[in-house]
């Protein structure tokens, strides 16, 4: 359990953490190289209301209002969720003397969740299965969460000074 003291630093870094994922994103999106939909996400949530859990294809779901602003808030709300699960396995010393390699492993490894069950709740398959070209999008996947893991690292970096 993360101590109130860690939590506004656990915040701040899930942030930023997921701020340097939407500039990658972004970059990506630049040139040329297809990019997910936080719209269909947002839908995919708020279908959870409705008690549908998994879909067949979420881009044919019924389209539900404000989903894409459901869908960024989603988006950060499990940045810092996952910022959280660094924090409850390394300590909230992590905060204060933050290092590399837990970041970028705890990065990587929070690609089981796309991969393994929002994919597949979406209509997308495990691991991309359904989509025409599944390594590709794994492996992008993948390399979007390896670049979140350095964002953890990188905004913990940035506020270390100011954490008691």
């Amino acid at each position: 359990m993360l101590s109130t003291h860690a939590l506004i630093p656990v915040v701040i870094i899930g942030v930023g953490a997921t701020a340097l994922l939407d500039l990658w994103i972004a970059c990506l999106k630049r040139i040329g190289v297809p990019t997910g939909s936080f719209a269909l996400i947002g839908r995919w949530v708020a279908h959870f209301a409705r008690g549908r859990f998994i879909h067949a294809s979420i881009a044919k779901a019924e389209p539900a209002a404000n989903e894409l602003i459901i869908g960024w808030c989603t988006h950060y709300a499990v940045g810092i969720i996952f910022v959280s699960v660094l924090v409850a396995l390394q300590g909230s010393g992590w905060v204060r003397q933050p290092t590399f390699v837990p970041a970028f492993v705890t990065g990587v490894a929070t690609v089981a969740l796309p991969l393994f069950v929002m994919q597949p709740a979406m209509g997308l398959g495990f691991a991309a299965s359904r989509t025409p070209t599944p390594l590709k999008n794994s492996a992008r996947s993948v390399a979007n969460h390896a670049v979140f893991g350095v964002g953890m690292y990188l905004a913990a970096i940035a506020i270390k000074g100011f954490v008691p």
